[in-house]
């Protein structure tokens, strides 16, 4: 499929919420290590101050990140362009390398009641514990969530 196609049918609105997905190129499992997925919760904690958008919850997995954003300005795929793009520089750089970090394109579903939010952002931080990874989720250091603590 044409990455174009995946971009059919998508629409950004603002003040409009979000359940993003996006994979490593291979699903490759680059943020395993402290370093790589400490980068990229940096990167996420620092997007989410920027103003275009707001993160209501995020996860960064092993080889993919989950996000529960609302839009503050600017397009969806705008965003997250921008966020695989800066990610990927941050990576490259921690690898001393170059090339594709993320997969093309990206999935999202665009949340449309109110409280299905909450639901939203505890199947986002709920993903270490679903995946085995930590017995507890104040265990797992790669997720933030304005609804939910520790």
């Amino acid at each position: 499929m044409p990455y174009n196609d995946l971009l059919r049918g998508r629409w950004s609105g603002d003040s409009c919420a979000y359940l993003i997905t996006s994979v490593t190129k291979s699903r490759t499992p680059l943020f395993a290590t402290f370093s790589m997925g400490a980068a990229v919760s940096a990167e996420l904690a620092r997007t989410h101050t920027s103003g275009s958008w707001y993160l209501l919850a995020w996860v960064v997995m092993p080889d993919h990140i989950h996000l529960l954003a609302e839009l503050r300005g600017g397009t969806l795929p705008e965003m997250v362009r921008k966020l695989k793009g800066r990610t990927a520089m941050r990576i490259n750089a921690l690898r001393e390398s170059r090339g594709s970090v993320w997969q093309r394109g990206y999935h999202d579903h665009a949340i449309r009641r109110e409280e299905a939010l909450i639901d939203a952002a505890r199947y986002v931080v709920a993903n270490p514990l679903r995946a085995g990874l930590v017995r507890r989720l104040g265990d797992y250091p790669f997720w933030d969530s304005v609804y939910l603590d520790a």
